[in-house]
């Protein structure tokens, strides 16, 4: 599977090769552009460039405002509504814009996710793999981590907190109109976004039984769309998010990712 997914990336960046306007870029903004195909490409998500860092050091958001949440890490120009797995549309942004954040637009086929604070995420994994839970993808900051579930509508998730006797500030959740920052991407904070957990494609024997598209529930059709690639369901996963969150020093509320 990776020798496939390396030939295609490589296909693509030979074709694009000639709108590159430095061929000396440096190894860092080459990978921004590869991530960026690959998320587009492979997974079939839906990506668009973050709006970056100005500046002479570097740490302000390039957007007007001076107070901005989360410097160089969230959509601007182009909006959210533009993000797409078109690998032209990818390649010239990144060409025009080679070091920009690469940010996933969540919902619809594409996966949602859950974000808290890193060492909340951290004991939640530990109990999820004890629990012997299959997981998906896992994005990592030094600030907080995102576990990549099924897409879910706004009712859907509204049900399932409202059952919940407290849900932390802390505990975000990127559902339909939101985004993701994704590696190898500058995080906000300050270091870079990583995967914790990569994601990875279903081998044939892990793959559900052949059905009908119209016999699929709509989660399992977006599964199926993103790549064929494993998300578990926010129910299997959100008891054990929130109580870890819980115990985060502070609530761990800040915006920064």
């Amino acid at each position: 599977m990776r020798e496939i997914l390396g030939r295609r990336l490589q296909r693509l960046r030979d074709r694009f090769q000639s709108l590159r306007p430095d061929p000396g870029q440096s190894d860092s903004t080459s990978a921004l552009l590869d991530a960026a195909l690959v998320c587009a490409t492979t997974w079939q998500w839906p990506v668009l460039p973050g709006v970056g860092r100005s500046g002479t050091d570097g740490k302000r958001c390039a957007c007007p405002d001076p107070d901005c949440a989360v410097p160089g890490a969230h959509p601007f120009d182009p909006g959210l509504l533009a993000a797409t797995t078109d690998p032209r549309m990818v390649a010239w942004w990144w060409t025009n814009r080679p070091a920009a954040p690469v940010l996933m637009a969540t919902g619809g086929t594409a996966p949602c996710a859950v974000s808290l604070p890193a060492g909340a995420a951290a004991r939640a994994l530990v109990r999820l793999d004890a629990q012997g839970m299959r997981l998906g993808p896992v994005v990592a900051t030094p600030t907080r981590w995102a576990l990549l579930v099924a897409p879910y509508s706004l009712e859907r998730l509204g049900e399932l907190l409202y059952a919940k006797d407290h849900v932390p500030s802390s505990l975000r959740f990127h559902g339909e109109g939101g985004y993701l920052l994704l590696p190898p991407s500058a995080a906000s904070s300050g270091g870079q976004v990583r995967w914790e957990r990569e994601p990875r494609a279903q081998s044939a024997a892990q793959q559900p039984r052949a059905r009908s598209a119209r016999s699929r529930s709509p989660q399992a059709q977006a599964q199926v769309q993103a790549g064929n690639l494993w998300l578990p369901e926010i129910e299997a996963v959100v008891d054990a998010l929130v109580e870890a969150s819980s115990g985060a020093p502070g609530g761990g509320s800040r915006l920064a990712y």
